[in-house]
């Protein structure tokens, strides 16, 4: 069985996200590791979990950072350890947290524009999350960084087009400290 295993700095295993972190997101998609930390052991809204598998007992399987933002569940990120991926972790994780998470979850995808970008989109959709067409734009992480266009992704809604103002709204204040763009 998957598990989230909430952390915060002082766990042992803490060092796992932050390597983790930086091998698999570029500098321009994520927090520097000071930020990540205040975040981590300040911010009620923001939970950082090593996920674990019952079946792989020591091993961690990898990470997710997860958003309680009022009515939705924002995946800001999401890895598996090298040692494990194309085992089908990916899906299981998914698996596991649409039975764990009982509100709209949502997360950003690059445009398909590319393979890898198509591929990740196409995994997700597996998943059952839908793709929302409305431009979105990533604020930078760190000042005088790069924004990036991206898409939406939800699950556990028929549509967030009557909404989706006010999650890029919610995404914007309170992941990234900024109110537009």
């Amino acid at each position: 069985m998957i598990r989230f295993n909430k952390i915060n700095t002082t766990d042992k295993d803490y060092l796992f996200v932050e390597n983790l972190l930086q091998a698999s997101f570029p500098e321009v998609e994520r927090r520097d590791n000071a930020d990540q930390r205040k975040y981590t052991d300040n911010n009620p809204l923001f939970s950082p979990y090593i996920i674990t598998d019952d079946d792989r007992p020591g091993v961690n399987i990898g990470l997710i950072t997860l958003w309680s933002l009022g009515d939705i569940c924002y995946v800001e990120h999401l890895a598996t350890s090298p040692e494990v991926r194309n085992h089908g972790y990916g899906a299981k994780i998914m698996d596991a947290l649409k039975r764990e998470i009982n509100k709209t979850i949502v997360l950003e995808v690059e445009k398909p524009e590319e393979e890898m970008s198509i591929r990740r989109i196409k995994f997700y959709e597996r998943c059952g999350f839908k793709l929302c067409y409305k431009d979105y734009i990533q604020p930078a992480y760190r000042k005088g960084g790069e924004t990036i266009p991206l898409y939406i992704m939800f699950y556990g809604t028929e549509s967030i087009d009557n909404d989706f103002e006010n999650i890029k709204s919610e995404i914007y204040k309170n992941v990234y400290n900024v109110y537009s763009i």
